[in-house]
């Protein structure tokens, strides 16, 4: 075999899921009580002072990678629709010139449905976004209040019907198991969103973080939430209502009709490269030496800001993930996943394969199920286990 026909075994690796790019936008209009994302209240931002850093961190990724193209680009945040449309321009443009855009890549941008944000989505359609995805989050103004939103219901339908006309493909969002919500609520929600014709939702149930207002309540005793066996109800519910609309779960909380899932988180699910700029962003990168390492940027705006004015990026971590590390890694996202993970990639990573006896027990529970066809041998968790996928990967990797 020819130096030229060799490819080393880690090259194949990242193939398999893709490379995409995710640009954070830290910047909110206010700060939702349940969100423990990198977000900032900031409402005076020096969009040009921006737009050149996140350029130049940009730079410094394409150094890192070396060439190859690109399969997705993901505006996230905070609120990426609080971006000047020249800012999404320049970065997609910027993203294009330093690795190139593979035929048809996916290109997503959040956004809240508030109306002064609504007039901007024509505007990110003709710089090059072709997804969007909206933060609706529920279907009643009391919850929205309750929630911490800045929008109505009135403004998510015009900005949704808005949105359908500039892109191709539209997303939203919605959240349940809400303080004093019912399963019958819930049902007549997630019915009503089902009506409006959507092909992608990301389904959630409440979680109360730790350091967000809704965890200082919730510790107080002051914010109640649905029993965890009402929530797992609300979850089944969610399944078979999507699966009979035709947009079943391809992943834990997400929903789509066939060809509408969302590439980008594919690309992490499925354990592919993914390159991280913008403040708390998080990075998997293969090296050209083979080498995979996982990056972390400063958090802080400011801090984030004067790091890359100073050296050109911000990167503050980049540690060598090593290859039984990528095994866990691997089967941790991809069961999440209705697919499940492949087999024999994970036994590629972890140097052996998953105890037999420990898959024939949970598979006797009914927790997982493995199958083999042109894809080769699968894991995959059942729609009972991914309500218990915690469990599930604890005696996977134990």
């Amino acid at each position: 075999m020819s130096q030229a026909d060799w490819q080393p075994d880690w090259q194949p690796d990242w193939q398999s899921a893709g490379f995409g790019l995710y640009i954070h936008w830290p910047f909110c209009l206010a700060k939702c009580p349940y969100c423990d994302f990198n977000s900032h209240v900031s409402r005076v931002v020096d969009h040009g002072a921006w737009r050149r850093a996140l350029l130049a961190e940009m730079r410094h990724m394409r150094a890192l990678t070396g060439p190859r193209a690109l399969d997705t680009v993901f505006f996230g945040g905070g609120t990426p629709s609080l971006m000047e449309p020249a800012t999404v321009a320049a970065l997609i443009e910027q993203a294009e010139v330093l690795w190139g855009l593979a035929e048809g890549a996916e290109i997503t941008l959040e956004a809240n449905p508030t109306s002064a944000e609504a007039g901007k989505f024509a505007d990110y359609a003709a710089a090059g976004v072709n997804r969007l995805s909206l933060g609706v989050q529920a279907l009643g103004d009391a919850d929205l209040k309750a929630l911490g939103r800045l929008h109505s219901v009135a403004e998510a339908a015009v900005a949704f019907d808005l949105a359908r006309e500039a892109y191709p493909r539209v997303s939203f969002d919605l959240i349940y198991a809400r303080m004093g919500q019912t399963v019958a609520a819930w049902e007549a929600e997630l019915a009503q969103a089902l009506g409006m014709a959507v092909d992608h939702f990301s389904l959630y149930q409440l979680t109360i973080e730790p350091g967000t207002r809704f965890g200082e309540l919730y510790d107080l005793g002051r914010l109640k939430v649905p029993e965890d066996e009402v929530a797992a109800e609300m979850y089944e519910l969610t399944q078979a209502m999507t699966a009979a609309a035709g947009l079943p779960g391809y992943e834990v909380s997400n929903h789509a009709r066939p060809g509408a899932a969302s590439r980008h988180n594919l690309v992490y699910w499925r354990y592919g490269d993914y390159a991280g700029i913008g403040p708390g962003a998080h990075g998997r990168l293969t090296l050209p030496d083979g080498e995979r390492v996982a990056t972390v940027t400063a958090r802080a705006p400011g801090d984030w800001l004067a790091a890359v004015a100073g050296q050109g990026h911000a990167v503050v971590e980049q540690t060598t993930v090593k290859r039984p590390d990528q095994a866990t890694e691997y089967l941790l996202m991809a069961l999440r996943l209705a697919e499940g993970a492949d087999l024999a990639r994970y036994e590629r990573l972890a140097g052996a394969p998953i105890d037999a006896a420990r898959i024939a027990g949970l598979a006797g529970d009914g927790l997982v199920r493995q199958s083999y066809g042109q894809r080769g041998d699968r894991l995959a968790a059942t729609a009972r286990g991914r309500i218990v996928l915690n469990r599930v990967l604890a005696e996977l990797l134990a």
